[in-house]
């Protein structure tokens, strides 16, 4: 197994599985512009690079797992970038940024001889810590079959989608099209049936044993929203770009999405209120502010609370 890592961004999803690459005893070394974001790792023994060029020089693999596109390209193939790291073998862009996205900083680091995958993942900060992310990777089997077994330190499942790079950014954003829309859906149903005088706990529980259930009413509703935590650790801004990212791929293949489309409105609503930074289970506040009504739990502080 390949042992001297790059890990480029390590902030609420690269942070987390940079540290599980340090304790299973992986030579690592980082970069993050943020001194808090490298502190802990490097308690915990990695080392810090000042650009990613530096972080990803002589290493076996260089992750990348960034907020943005235009930060992914500039980590990627701007001047301080990976593809001036001499030595690199192979470049695994963890990243949600569109299929475009990838290609490019595929055929630039390929240009270079450095293999890339493009591998992002699912699971959010939780399952970062833990180990229980699923990766959608692409690119080629040589490429895969040298990063697996890396990966498979970081991720419960890995799932090789194909051969050509931007083809895990496909899958990623067909997984996360279907969580914005089932979050969507499940806040307005729910807040209808509060509405109309049902107990909130109640309503999650019997969808949950029936054929209603879904990520959003399994996890989500009883960790984050029932509570008024909102807490769940994903950002409603992150979740609109890659909702808009998956926007871009439909119209790139010609793919009619309609409903995503309304689903898109939705969630632009939040970010249109300022809700950008905000956990993105607080998007039911939306629905219940249209509605008039709010959805609690019983175990929640009271209303006023939060």
């Amino acid at each position: 197994m390949a042992t001297q890592i790059a890990f480029i961004g390590v902030g609420a999803m690269g942070g987390p599985m940079a540290l599980r690459l340090v304790q299973a005893g992986l030579d690592v070394t980082v970069f993050d512009p943020s001194d808090k974001a490298v502190a802990g790792l490097m308690q915990s023994g990695a080392r810090r690079a000042p650009s990613p060029a530096e972080a990803a020089s002589g290493k076996d693999i260089a992750f990348a797992c960034l907020p943005t596109p235009e930060i992914s390209l500039e980590a990627a193939l701007g001047a301080n970038g990976a593809v001036n790291a001499p030595g690199l073998g192979h470049y695994v862009e963890m990243s949600t940024i569109g299929s475009e996205t990838v290609a490019r900083i595929a055929q630039g680091l390929e240009a270079r001889g450095i293999g890339v995958l493009d591998s992002p993942v699912s699971g959010g900060p939780r399952g970062a810590a833990a180990g229980t992310l699923t990766t959608m990777t692409a690119g080629a089997a040589e490429t895969f079959a040298a990063c697996e077994p890396v990966l498979r330190q970081i991720a419960g499942n890995v799932f090789y989608v194909g051969s050509r790079p931007g083809q895990g950014q496909v899958a990623k954003l067909a997984n996360n099209m279907i969580s914005a829309s089932a979050m969507v859906a499940s806040f307005e149903a729910v807040a209808m049936g509060v509405k109309a005088g049902i107990d909130a706990d109640t309503l999650i529980d019997l969808i949950n044993v029936s054929t209603g259930r879904n990520g959003a009413t399994l996890d989500k509703f009883p960790q984050s929203i029932l509570t008024r935590s909102f807490d769940y650790g994903g950002k409603l801004g992150t979740m609109y770009k890659d909702v808009m990212l998956c926007l871009a791929e439909y119209r790139g293949r010609d793919v009619p999405h309609h409903v995503s489309s309304v689903v898109a409105q939705i969630w632009f609503q939040g970010m249109a209120e300022g809700r950008a930074d905000d956990d993105y289970t607080s998007l039911i506040k939306i629905i219940e502010n249209w509605a008039g009504v709010e959805v609690r739990g019983r175990a929640a502080p009271p209303s006023g609370g939060a």
